[in-house]
């Protein structure tokens, strides 16, 4: 396995992770912040762009874990670096988003 190979899992944890909160609320038919808001990041979007961007994060997470190298649920290393992808942007999007929802 290439070190190139766990850089991808990891940013895929993370792009998963950015998935959950704009497909969630752009779902369930509420706006919020996303890159294409003004201003960016603390604006809100439409639920409509927010399940775009959402959508768009579910696909490059997908390429990165499952098109680069052979991820493999079973082996220890893979996931834990995909899992610190996901907490760390997990972590980072609850600080950014909690200024604006009162979740800090």
């Amino acid at each position: 396995m290439r070190w190139y190979h766990y850089v991808a899992y990891f940013f895929g944890g993370a792009f998963l992770a950015n998935t959950l909160p704009h497909l969630g609320n752009g779902i369930s038919g509420h706006p919020f912040q996303s890159p294409f808001a003004s201003p960016p990041g603390e604006g809100l979007s439409s639920s409509t762009v927010n399940v775009l961007w959402g959508l768009f994060n579910l696909a490059v997470g997908y390429l990165l874990v499952c098109r680069v190298g052979r991820f493999d649920l079973r082996r220890t290393r893979h996931v834990l670096v995909l899992g610190a992808g996901i907490v760390i942007m997990s972590v980072m999007l609850a600080r950014g988003f909690g200024r604006f929802h009162g979740g800090l």
